[in-house]
């Protein structure tokens, strides 16, 4: 489960009420626990967060919303070259972190620090496989992946379908850097999820589960829509995480926590 529901919260907390619900792992916003940067959290701190999600039961699954702020003015695509250069680096403080957490995987979505910003699409994706290319080599020793994340237009206009991240995939051709499908991340694609998971199965290390919408699950028609899905995984003996990820904290982070994985159960429960 991703942490940010819980931002008020001190990681402990968090973590209990993450392990309490049955979960088996964390997905950490970074962003939700410094107050300028990564570096901030020193190896005491490191420990002690690994301590918290061992104490709960909880394996580090690894970081997402790896650009937004704090700290703030990164941007991955800009033409501005010492900003790129600053984002890369960044990524690279953060890959330190997912490593030293125990953690193996890195979601990059971060919408708004990777918009074009006065060129085409095309030089945004050109920058974006770049800075990629950059951190890769730090990426495979550290055993991490970085997962490209594909978001739809209403909040990116740079890769917005799983073909294009698996095309950016591609022209990074490195093993540290893979792709991953989220439920609610897929407004612009034209085929159903289960295709889409075939199509791109062997490049798909990471699942974002939610409500279409964002809301967490239980809110909609997830545990009927989804089971096709979930077969299909199945099916194709996918064994990596699957991670709850909302949009909206309103209900608190416990219920969301409880009330998902209920729904979580039920899908299973329906497949054969």
């Amino acid at each position: 489960m991703c942490n940010e529901s819980m931002a008020e919260l001190s990681w402990a907390e968090q973590c209990r009420i993450i392990g309490d619900a049955g979960y088996e792992g964390v997905e950490i916003a970074a962003f939700t626990l410094v107050k300028q940067g990564v570096r901030e959290i020193g190896p005491a701190g490191r420990k002690e967060m690994i301590s918290a999600m061992k104490n709960a039961g909880l394996k580090c699954v690894g970081l997402h919303w790896l650009l937004a702020p704090p700290p703030k003015g990164l941007h991955f695509t800009t033409p501005d070259v010492a900003v790129r250069r600053k984002s890369v680096a960044y990524l690279d403080d953060l890959i330190d972190l997912c490593c030293d957490l125990g953690g193996s995987y890195m979601i990059f979505g971060s919408p708004k620090q990777r918009n074009t910003q006065g060129i085409t699409v095309e030089q945004g994706k050109k920058y974006f496989a770049e800075g990629l290319a950059s951190v890769a080599d730090h990426a495979q020793r550290c055993n991490v992946k970085i997962l490209v994340e594909p978001l739809g237009r209403r909040t990116t206009d740079v890769v917005n379908t799983m073909a294009e991240a698996m095309e950016l995939v591609r022209r990074v051709d490195h093993p540290a850097i893979e792709g991953m499908f989220d439920f609610n991340n897929t407004p612009d694609e034209t085929e159903p999820f289960d295709v889409l998971i075939r199509k791109h199965f062997d490049h798909i290390y990471h699942i974002h589960v939610q409500e279409q919408g964002g809301k967490h699950l239980g809110t909609g028609t997830a545990v009927n829509d989804y089971v096709k899905t979930f077969q299909t995984l199945k099916d194709l003996r996918y064994d990596k995480w699957v991670s709850l990820e909302v949009f909206d904290f309103s209900p608190g982070g416990k219920t969301i926590a409880e009330e998902s994985m209920a729904i979580l159960q039920r899908i299973e429960g329906k497949l054969v």
